[in-house]
């Protein structure tokens, strides 16, 4: 299986419960960033992307029981996405009556304007993000700072290995070693996530 492609169906299954509060805070620690981040670059300021952002995880709470999990059929990603795309444009479409009143439709027309094969990669890129920052939180906690502050540095920020290793007092075979095992627990975690 395709760890990218698909939402782990026991969570999908535990989200039409409502009243599964792990659930719903697994799914908005997941999913949350990425629909905010995707109303973002998609021309929104914050506190209207934010607002879209709820929409969407209101819609999705009252529609979940529709949803019906098939791999063949789509995923939950592209129906959560569709679902997103609505909420945007409703809130573009409710906007852009005000807004004309003043004339400027600019941020209307950049929702209008974009095309649906630029979404899917901002999609995707969104999704791998969210789930690499929620995986991230998941195992920080459970190595030492040192070898997280090792494998952050050098694989997020794109520091060099032995600037790194200087700053942490280690050998720059630890940094090497540190950051394999980071980047091995991220792995098992996004496995463990979407299973």
């Amino acid at each position: 299986m395709n760890t990218v492609e698909t939402t782990r169906p026991s969570l999908l299954v535990r989200i039409r419960d409502l009243r599964d509060e792990l659930a719903w805070s697994e799914f908005a620690r997941l999913y949350t960033p990425m629909i905010y981040r995707f109303a973002r670059q998609s021309g929104l300021q914050d506190a209207d992307a934010s607002l879209v952002t709820q929409d969407v995880l209101v819609t999705v709470a009252r529609t979940i029981h529709r949803f019906e999990y098939n791999r063949e059929s789509g995923s939950f990603r592209g129906w959560l996405k569709t679902v997103t795309r609505s909420r945007l444009a409703d809130f573009m479409r409710a906007q852009g009556k005000h807004i004309r009143g003043s004339g400027d439709t600019g941020v209307q027309q950049v929702i209008e304007e974009q095309s649906d094969s630029d979404h899917p990669d901002l999609w995707e890129r969104e999704y791998r993000r969210s789930l690499f920052e929620w995986a991230g939180e998941q195992i920080q906690c459970e190595v030492e700072d040192r070898t997280w502050q090792a494998f952050w540095r050098t694989s997020v920020e794109g520091q060099e290995t032995t600037v790194v290793a200087d700053a942490l007092k280690m050998s720059t075979g630890a940094i090497y070693i540190a950051r394999s095992r980071v980047l091995a627990r991220l792995r098992e975690e996004v496995r463990r996530i979407e299973e």
